[in-house]
């Protein structure tokens, strides 16, 4: 099969084109192959994964690009490529039916289809040859193809009964009622899974798990118990110290192949990443870090150096270089002697590095004892000539394309990352890359779409892109006060309300006119790598009822939660984020700094309330030149002016004019 009958070379997506040239006959996501399907009365084959996957790299080398393998998936099945990151919508609902069907998910995600849609087997990676204990895929594929051909009752009736369970997951339960009561039994229950020795949660592989540890930064000032800031801080000192940081590039990788955040996972992604910033930001708020500030630093800088796409950031950088896992970051001692010298001796000491190595003959780098800035600043120099010789290095692939929600992710963490470590580049990159997604990723009728590669618009806009916008125009409108931003965000989430929303108040994944979409709309809460737009969405509704005091947020927002609470409010225990939203929602609050912008009074209370480390404040910088028809919310002025005012739960503090005291009262 040549690249011109593989029509994966119409692709805008990196990973897709990264299978243009397999054997295998693939075919994009769509009506038109599942046509095929039917008439050629044989199965869909639906092979999901992303650009920096390192598995979907093995097995594409194992399988697709295996001449009798591929004959064999062309001659059974239509075969179907995805890019998970391109349509979460696809990935989310065939991920759902693996684990319907009791299997561990992952990537590759490997599902057979009847041509309907209907999913009646999958499975992740099957090597070319029977090992680890599992089939080979071409022995996969012989027993689904003869299962199809002679036992096509029982099939359908499987991939019915699991698309059945699908809709039952995604159909309204009721509404439910969430209390203080509910998040301290679940604030309980997630705390009690934090590592106390090498921080996170679990064991190996560890994984960040953004959404909980945000959630958790919220109970610590809801509850004041420190138990959840050190969970945090805990973290955030782990990850800074430990091999899944680039100590010389700065990012961070998705997760640490065991449990002590030494050996990564080497892909690098953008939501990661601004999960990370965002966390370090709050931290560094509540008690000044000079790691924080410098991990925040070099991650910015590596943000701007490799990740970015045109105006907007790219979505992942790969794990591999020339076929091998990490071979780009790490390295073995003589290499480091070499390029040091006799500063050599005290850098392998601060960073691990071993003569056999600490990582199959190579040494990932890692600090060998909590982050000092001191040490840090003397081996500054010695860490500096090796990022020069690795950028003399071949490079991991970069996955260029623009994802709207995982760019908003960044855009609100750059947004709270510039007040909190004084950086104002840091918001201007932020102001720069969401203009380009709202002039560049929208489609004809001005909606959102989700992803943009080299000037071609991708798939449909998804809940979450809509939510994860809004709150990045929130963020930015917080950062500014500039009008535009709040008009943007009360806009999109209305438009988002209208597309996806449910009777009940809940939200969809996917829009109601969507063309292409699983035939099952799916209702998605659940927090994962990636927050969930429907906990970014509360999020958004709450923000939008403490600013403006407009009673179809504060609505919304009830709607919203009862809708997933469901009758059960332990149900909301895999969606932290949306327990983070009732949160805020309850006990939150907005500080107005009002005066002229330019006025450096108004400028020290206005950075002095951006810099409060509850996230369950919102700030407006209101200066009143901006509002000629009058500010949201029927604000009355202090009576002198610059002044900052709090009000938590429709109770007024009294005009702040000091920033120092405002500061502490915000602490407080």
């Amino acid at each position: 099969m040549t690249e011109s009958r593989n029509r994966l070379s119409a692709s805008a997506s990196p990973y897709l084109l990264q299978h243009a040239a397999n054997p295998v006959d693939w075919r994009l996501w769509g009506r038109e192959a599942f046509e095929d399907a039917r008439t050629r009365d044989v199965p869909v084959l639906i092979s999901i994964g992303y650009a920096a996957c390192h598995w979907c790299h093995v097995m594409a080398h194992e399988s697709f690009e295996n001449p009798e393998i591929a004959a064999q998936m062309n001659r059974d099945f239509v075969c179907v490529k995805v890019d998970r990151e391109e349509r979460p919508d696809v990935d989310q609902h065939y991920m759902a039916a693996l684990h319907a069907m009791g299997e561990q998910g992952g990537w590759p995600l490997t599902m057979f289809l009847a041509p309907d849609g209907a999913p009646f087997f999958g499975g992740t990676y099957w090597p070319p040859t029977p090992r680890y204990g599992r089939p080979s895929f071409p022995q996969v594929l012989a027993s689904v193809a003869n299962a199809w051909r002679t036992k096509r009752a029982g099939v359908l009736q499987n991939g019915a009964a699991i698309e059945a369970h699908l809709a039952e997951i995604a159909a309204p339960r009721g509404p439910g009622v969430v209390s203080a009561d509910h998040l301290n039994a679940i604030g309980e229950s997630l705390i009690s899974l934090v590592d106390p020795v090498n921080g996170g949660i679990g064991r190996a592989p560890k994984f960040p798990n953004g959404p909980i540890f945000r959630f958790f930064w919220g109970e610590y000032f809801r509850r004041r118990d420190p138990r959840f800031r050190d969970a945090v801080r805990g973290l955030l000192d782990a990850l800074s110290a430990g091999g899944i940081y680039d100590h010389l590039g700065g990012g961070f990788a998705r997760y640490s192949v065991d449990g002590e955040w030494h050996v990564p996972h080497f892909e690098k992604m953008l939501y990661d990443n601004a999960q990370i910033l965002e966390l370090l930001a709050f931290a560094h708020a509540e008690t000044p870090s000079p790691v924080y500030a410098a991990r925040a630093r070099d991650t910015f800088g590596w943000l701007m150096r490799e990740m970015r796409a045109e105006g907007a950031f790219a979505a992942s950088l790969d794990a591999d270089q020339d076929g091998e896992e990490g071979l780009f970051y790490v390295w073995t001692a003589q290499q480091i002697d070499t390029a040091l010298g006799a500063d050599a001796a005290p850098f392998k000491a601060a960073y691990d590095v071993r003569e056999e190595g600490n990582w199959e003959g190579r040494n990932v780098l890692r600090m060998t004892s909590p982050a000092d800035p001191a040490l840090e600043a003397a081996l500054a120099p010695a860490r500096a000539r090796l990022f020069a010789l690795r950028e003399g290095r071949s490079r991991p692939g970069l996955d260029d394309k623009v994802l709207t929600d995982w760019n908003g992710l960044m855009i609100a963490a750059l947004a709270r990352a510039a007040a909190a470590f004084e950086a104002p580049a840091m918001l201007e990159a932020a102001r720069s890359a969401f203009d380009f997604l709202d002039a560049r990723l929208r489609d004809v009728q001005g909606r959102l779409i989700h992803s943009w590669r080299d000037g071609r618009i991708g798939a449909a806009g998804l809940l979450d892109d809509c939510a994860s916008f809004a709150r990045a125009a929130l963020a930015l409108f917080e950062a500014t006060g500039e009008p535009r931003y709040l008009a943007l965000a009360e806009a999109e989430t209305r438009a988002a309300l209208a597309r996806f929303g449910a009777p009940d108040g809940g939200l969809y994944m996917t829009a109601e006119d969507a063309q292409d979409a699983p035939a099952v709309r799916a209702r998605v809460a659940e927090d994962g790598a990636t927050p969930s737009g429907v906990g970014l969405m509360g999020e958004v509704l709450a923000r939008l009822y403490h600013l403006t005091d407009a009673a179809e947020w504060r609505e919304a927002a009830d709607r919203l939660i009862a809708a997933f609470a469901g009758g059960e409010p332990r149900a909301l225990t895999q969606s932290p984020l949306l327990l983070a939203a009732w949160d805020f929602l309850t006990r939150g609050g907005c500080a107005v700094v009002e005066g002229d912008l330019a006025d450096p009074l108004a400028g020290a209370l206005a950075a002095a309330a951006r810099r409060a480390p509850d996230p369950a404040l919102a700030v407006w910088p209101l200066d009143r030149a901006l509002w000629p028809q009058g500010a949201p919310g029927g604000r009355p002025s202090p009576p002198q002016t610059p002044a900052a005012m709090v009000c938590r739960g429709q109770v007024c503090g009294l005009p702040q004019r000091d920033p120092q005291a405002l500061a502490a009262a915000l602490r407080a």
